[in-house]
């Protein structure tokens, strides 16, 4: 099995931000001596067997640290080799997730001729990104932000944005719906902040946020997105949970069934099963040594896919879990002595959401299946959003 999807960390840790609360880098914006790139061998050795494997569509994600310190020149070589190695009408799928510091209209352009989708990370208004989205020097970095994101608009290039909530905005749902509408941004990510990180495999899965305090933002966030029915804004999390019950399988990994398989790679091709596992431990093995496919058989997969499987009594009980199916294994870490032991942190921020949007939720679906002519499931047959309930017990109530 050759994987159609993945993660590459561009250029490693190395980033031009300090953002005291990264899950990954520690380089705090300080970057001496020269970037670790992607070596043209490994990328160009990857590339021909992702492409092996496309069966009609591959995609590319291209993290960091910061991605965009690999220069415009690593990029284009990026496409040049995928439209080289491309078996004729393969869909090419490329994102990149970025500080937007960076940002300019040389990017911007090349952005929109590739078709590239990509991720800007801004915390909300100025006052809010500014405490904890610093440079190197210890200056705020959202003005540069903002330019670059204008310099994506002007080249028409899709974009969405990515939010971290902590201590500094957890509180302040409704000014950040306010400052997405305000700054007529259409999709924005929700990541709560993490005390750990991916490296840190044995460390409790704890955030800088309580599961309280997130449960009540986004249940205030929910009440200002949902508008009577007729939602402009992409929230990632809600979007999924709309999937669900419009009986789609959500994309977001955490409210699936299975984590997917989907292949992370160092800048050095060392490989990895998820972002949340970089160590030892989790090590498939090196792309630059190594099959792609080979990496995709390694027996690591099976340990790492067993863990999302493994539900507690609490999980196994609950009413919600067709909804988030114990949520991110990773969060389970160090919870024995929780409320809700041996769950996601999470787990109750989540119940407090679906239980204050719930029924608001499933009359939305039924209006987007109308909409479609689908038709919903009868009263007596099994329903829609995966319960595994009776329609009229569920649903259809």
């Amino acid at each position: 099995m050759l994987p159609t999807s993945i993660m590459w960390k561009t250029v490693s840790e190395d980033c031009n931000l300090a953002c005291d609360y990264c899950y990954y880098s520690s380089c705090q914006g300080q970057l001496t001596g020269k970037i670790r790139m992607i070596e043209d061998d490994l990328l160009q050795k990857v590339i021909i067997q992702m492409m092996g494997g496309s069966q009609g569509s591959v995609s590319f994600a291209w993290q960091g640290g910061e991605p965009l310190l690999s220069g415009l020149p690593f990029f284009e070589r990026v496409v040049q080799l995928q439209s080289y190695y491309a078996p004729p009408n393969t869909l090419i799928s490329n994102a990149l997730q970025t500080n937007g510091t960076l940002l300019n209209a040389k990017w911007a352009e090349f952005f929109r001729k590739y078709s590239f989708l990509i991720g800007v990370s801004v915390d909300g208004p100025e006052h809010i990104h500014n405490k904890r989205r610093k440079t190197g020097s210890g200056a705020g970095s959202y003005a540069l932000v903002m330019k670059g994101i204008e310099e994506l608009r002007r080249a028409k290039v899709d974009f969405n944005v990515l939010m971290v909530i902590h201590e500094d905005n957890v509180e302040k749902a409704g000014v950040l719906m306010e400052w997405l509408e305000q700054e007529q941004i259409d999709y924005v990510q929700f990541i709560p902040c993490m005390d750990f990180r991916s490296q840190e495999v044995s460390a409790a899965g704890k955030y800088l946020i309580t599961p309280e305090q997130y449960g009540r933002f986004l249940c205030e966030a929910f009440d200002i997105w949902y508008r009577e029915g007729t939602p402009r804004i992409s929230v990632r999390f809600f979007d999924n949970w709309l999937q669900r019950l419009v009986g789609q399988e959500p994309e977001a990994c955490i409210f699936r069934e299975e984590c997917p398989s989907i292949l992370i790679l160092e800048q050095n091709g060392d490989a990895y099963p998820c972002d949340f596992y970089i160590h030892d431990d989790y090590k498939l093995g090196n792309a630059g040594l190594e099959s792609l496919e080979s990496l995709m058989n390694s027996p690591i997969w099976n340990t790492f896919h067993a863990q999302k499987r493994q539900l507690s009594n609490h999980c196994m009980n609950c009413e919600y879990l067709h909804y988030c199916h114990g949520g991110c294994p990773r969060n389970r870490v160090g919870q024995q002595q929780s409320e809700s032991p041996d769950c996601d942190y999470f787990c109750e921020s989540y119940r407090m959401l679906y239980a204050h949007g719930e029924q608001r939720m499933r009359k939305l679906a039924k209006s987007i299946l109308k909409r479609h002519q689908i038709s919903f499931p009868g009263r007596n047959e099994r329903c829609i959003c995966g319960s595994g309930r009776k329609a009229k017990l569920c649903c259809a109530r």
